[in-house]
């Protein structure tokens, strides 16, 4: 299912390097749905990656191309925003879990109001935000997703996955705040 070091879908079949919507029930934080029926660029996909370098970029892309061809009603701020959460996290998990998980999986979400993004993968550590340091050069990726999420109006956490792993989310708001 993993070819070197590209994006694949999460299902029991290969298939492109983009993800295909593996759709299932939408989980998290968001307002409960309302009104009759799901609008069409609503629901949840799920990809895997291996955790190497290559897979920040393709990640992104991944995430971008996903939102445009579900027609996703993000505006260009949030949908920029919402990039640099999956850069930040894939290299996280990329540099710092990579050696008990070289595989990790990105979510998305979406519903009617807003939209979650969370990469998983098996690493037992639980990483916390950091308070800016401004004599370290890295070490601020959480601080910024935090930042983000917060400045949408939106929130982020981290959780331990029934395998020992942790997910590591963002949910913001599809409307500007």
């Amino acid at each position: 299912m993993e070819t070197s070091g590209s994006v694949t879908p999460h299902t029991a079949t290969a298939g492109p390097a983009l993800p295909e919507a593996t759709e299932r029930e939408a989980k998290g934080p968001g307002p409960e749905p309302y009104g009759p029926g799901p609008r069409a660029y609503e629901g949840v996909w799920r990809f895997t990656a291996s955790a190497i370098e290559a897979s920040v970029p393709r990640a992104r892309h991944a995430v971008r191309d996903l939102l445009r061809r579900q027609g996703v009603p993000a505006g260009p701020d949030l949908v920029q925003s919402l990039l640099l959460i999956v850069s930040e996290l894939v290299t996280n998990s990329v540099r710092h879990a990579a050696v008990l998980s070289p595989e990790l999986a990105v979510e998305v979400a979406v519903g009617r109001e807003w939209i979650r993004i969370s990469v998983e993968d098996q690493h037992p550590y639980r990483p916390t935000a950091l308070e800016a340091d401004h004599a370290r050069t890295g070490g601020r990726g959480l601080l910024l997703v935090r930042e983000l999420a917060r400045e949408a109006g939106g929130t982020c956490d981290a959780e331990r996955t029934a395998t020992g792993g942790k997910v590591i989310w963002a949910a913001l708001p599809l409307a500007p705040r």
